[in-house]
């Protein structure tokens, strides 16, 4: 099992959420709003004025938990995809050791 982290532009959250859901290898996913800092976000030409004048910029993380075979695969669908993810977004891959309920 493996952990499917991105880090995207916050104004991406309902148009990422909606390419999720289409599809079948993710069977959910959580959001957590996360703020960007660092000299790289004077470049990006995604800032808004807000964002340039309260000094960060609104992200959104995305842990999905996927089938180890299935993650390159998502990864492909997800920079194939027209979500406006493209130089938006990173992302890292880690292994689960252990999940479940409580």
């Amino acid at each position: 099992m493996k952990n499917l982290m991105l880090i995207v532009h916050a104004d991406l959250e309902q148009a990422l959420a909606d390419t999720l859901r289409s599809f079948a290898q993710v069977t959910g996913f959580t959001f957590t709003r996360v703020e960007g800092h660092g000299s790289q976000d004077e470049y990006d030409s995604a800032l808004s004025a807000r964002d340039r004048v309260i000094g960060y910029t609104p992200h959104v993380r995305v842990d999905i938990l996927l089938k180890d075979e299935d993650v390159d695969e998502i990864l492909r669908a997800l920079r194939a995809a027209d979500c406006g993810l493209a130089g938006r977004g990173i992302y890292r891959v880690t292994a689960v050791e252990k999940h479940g309920a409580l």
